[in-house]
C-alpha cells in the first residue's frame, strides 16, 4: 500500500529524540536498525565504532496512520546536519514504475543525490533534492 512519511535526521540523538516522540503520541516503535547492522563487503562503507550503535533508521506511528521515520547522520560519515536537510519526504509508492516516474518529475531541475538502486535492504531506493530545495527519498518494497 502506498504511504507518504516524514523522514527526519539528527546529528547523534535520534534514539532520545524517538523515545520523547513516543512519550508524546504514544504507540511502539518499529524495528531499529543500527549502522553497526550493515553488511561488510565491498563497496561498503566502514563504520566507525564509535558510530555503530547510532540509528541506521527508526520509525513511530503517529497520527492519522502518518509514520514518523529517523535516522543519525553523524559527521564522521560524511553527514553535516543543518537547517534545511534535517528533513526528507520519504515516499513509498506501489510499484517501481510509479517510484521512476515520481522520482524524475521530483529531480528534474533540482539534485539527484542517490540515483534509484536495489538496496540490501530489499528496496528500490534513491534520493533527490528538488528545485525548491525540498528533499526527497524513494522507498519501494516491490520486486
Amino acid at each position: 500500500m502506498s504511504r507518504v512519511s516524514t523522514y527526519l535526521n539528527f546529528p547523534r540523538n535520534t534514539e532520545e529524540a524517538f523515545r520523547f516522540y513516543q512519550s508524546v503520541f504514544g504507540g511502539e516503535l518499529g524495528v531499529i536498525s543500527r549502522f553497526g547492522d550493515i553488511p561488510s563487503g565491498e563497496g561498503m562503507p566502514q563504520i566507525p565504532n564509535e558510530d555503530k550503535t547510532l540509528i541506521m533508521h527508526i520509525e513511530l506511528p503517529i497520527l492519522g496512520g502518518h509514520v514518523l521515520m529517523g535516522t543519525d547522520a553523524p559527521e564522521t560519515m560524511g553527514f553535516k546536519v543543518d537547517f534545511g536537510n534535517s528533513v526528507y519526504i520519504n515516499l513509498e509508492p506501489d510499484t517501481r514504475l510509479e517510484t521512476k516516474t515520481l522520482f524524475d518529475a521530483l529531480s528534474a531541475g533540482g539534485k539527484v543525490t542517490m540515483e534509484l538502486q536495489d538496496m540490501f535492504w530489499g528496496a528500490y531506493y534513491g534520493s533527490c533534492t528538488d528545485k525548491f530545495g525540498v528533499q526527497w527519498m524513494f522507498n519501494c518494497a516491490t520486486k
